[in-house]
């Protein structure tokens, strides 16, 4: 049997194909969740419209609630990463490119209080500081964080 350059050998190991882009968004399912909590608010709102404070407290919990839930639709991807760098939600719905050499350190902040466990994940470059929660990523912080190691050739 001939064997020439360029054929498939199952016996040697095949190189595994590389992640060019990685993305991580918020849960779409969370941020309608979050839009038909903004419009129940509004219609007990309106059951409530004869008193005043408790149609006040439903408009603004709404509003708020309603605003969360339009960042979510507007900008859902809060972290991209290739080869080159990051790219992370900034403000309410702007993006901010930052390239590898400018990320001077990332880390997951994992705390506890009340019995409660956060963890945010950490991306340090110099005067910025970007913190993305679980939500956020719709990921644990710590897998993030391996995968962007693996993505920066750590």
């Amino acid at each position: 049997m001939d064997l020439r350059s360029g054929t498939f050998d199952p016996s040697q190991p095949q190189p595994q194909p590389q992640a060019t882009a990685l993305r991580w968004r918020v849960s779409t399912g969370f941020a309608a969740l979050k839009a038909c909590a903004a419009i129940g608010l509004l219609v007990a709102g309106v059951f409530a419209a004869g008193d005043r404070r408790m149609l006040t407290a439903a408009v603004v919990a709404a509003a708020i609630l309603g605003v969360y839930a339009l960042r979510d639709f507007v900008a859902p991807v809060r972290l991209a990463a290739d080869p080159d760098g990051v790219t992370v939600v900034s403000g309410y719905a702007g993006r901010r490119r930052v390239e590898w050499v400018q990320v001077e350190r990332m880390r997951v902040d994992a705390r506890s209080r009340g019995g409660m466990r956060s963890e945010l994940l950490e991306i340090d470059a110099g005067e910025q500081l970007f913190l993305l929660s679980r939500y956020d990523l719709n990921a644990h912080p710590a897998d993030v964080y391996e995968e962007l190691l693996r993505l920066r050739g750590f």
